[in-house]
Order: structure tokens, then sequence, then C-alpha cells
């Protein structure tokens, strides 16, 4: 634990995508095509998102010099109209444990190439270009909130440590007041709950760019 600490990396990466499995893996293996909580996604789809945000995070630093004004030109698809567009995708006979071992892979993946990317590389992200803990810290992030749409879908608990909360939003929400559980606060800031006194964000965004 590293609750005085207010750095994030791969190791953290590591640790929530475990986590996230271990919470995941006891679902009733026929209730993957239930909505993922507010999402528009089934719980099969958010996962395949969010192994596939890991992936494409892990591309980036695969690079010398990642580029600085798009993601890599991957081929992405859909398999409905209305599903998230991606690279990754897991095949359907392999079932929900086979989900979860694609997670694992995309998550240790993107762990160990942070973890040897020189801490001055930049790689483009939408809400801004990062370094490799800021990417850290928004793989966090995406782990964090979609693993709580899917424990919505799938009916199961999912509390996740409340330290590592505190960092990554004093990392890529700085305009965020920490002033109670911060994970409360952490799904207040990605848009998927109110607060006594904070009504729901409609459209939210992070600030990933590190400050010189």
């Amino acid at each position: 634990m590293r609750s005085s600490d207010t750095t994030v990396d791969g190791e953290d990466v590591r640790r929530v995508v475990t986590l996230a499995i271990d919470a995941l893996r006891h679902a009733d293996s026929q209730a993957w095509e239930a909505k993922a909580g507010t999402l528009e996604w089934t719980c099969w789809e958010t996962l395949e998102h969010l192994a596939d945000d890991l992936f494409s995070y892990a591309a980036r630093f695969g690079l010398t010099k990642p580029p600085m004004s798009a993601g890599l030109p991957f081929r992405t698809s859909s398999d409905r109209s209305d599903g998230p567009a991606n690279v990754i995708f897991v095949e359907r006979a392999s079932g929900p444990e086979g989900l979860l071992t694609i997670m694992e892979a995309c998550g240790g993946l993107l762990a160990s190439v942070l973890s040897t990317a020189p801490s001055t590389t930049v790689a483009y992200h939408v809400f801004g270009p990062s370094d490799p803990e800021g990417f850290a810290a928004m793989a966090v992030v995406e782990t964090l909130v979609h693993t709580h749409d899917i424990a919505q879908g799938l009916n199961l608990e999912w509390s996740p440590p409340r330290e590592l909360c505190e960092r990554v939003l004093k990392r890529l929400f700085p305009h965020v007041a920490i002033d109670r559980d911060a994970w409360e606060i952490l799904l207040w800031a990605t848009g998927r709950t109110t607060l006594p006194d904070r009504p729901r964000i409609a459209e939210w965004r992070w600030y990933g760019t590190k400050s010189a």
C-alpha cells in the first residue's frame, strides 16, 4: 500500500486488473449479455472494450516516439451498430474464462511496457498527451469504473482500494475536491452517480497532461 504516495505506475495497473478479475470470476456464466450498469453495452462488450483500452495504451509505448496527433492506425470494428469499436475481440466459444484471460493478458502487457518506458516519453490521448504515469492512472480509472459497470450488470460487489482511487483522482482529476470517500468521488467524477451536494455529471473528462 502507498497511501502517502501520489504516483501511479504499471504495478498499480497489474494490481487493479487482478482485483477486477477476482471479482468478476464469481459471475454467473449466463449473465454476461446483461447491460453493464448505465452503459448501452453488455457486460461482455464492456470488458472487451476495457481489454482493448489496455492493449491500445500498451501499443503506444511500444514505439520509441509515439505519435502525438492521433492514436495508432489499427483497423477497428464493431460486432453490432451500437457496440464498442475495438481492435481486440474475444472468441465467444472461450466463454467468460477466455474473456478474463484476455483482460489479464492486456493488463499484464500494459504493466510490463510501462515499467520499461522512459518517464519522459509522451503519447497521444484524446484528453491530452501524457506520460507513462498518466497512462497508468488512465488504465486504473478505466478498470475501476468499467468493473463497477460490469459488476452492476452481473449483480456482483465491487469495492476497490480507496488509496488507489485517491491517487488516480489526484493525478487525473485535480479539479475535483476529495472531501469524502474517494471511490464515491471517482464514480461521481466519471458521471456514474450523484452525491448529496453534487448533481450527476452529463459530460466528464480527466486531465492526463503532465504538469510542468
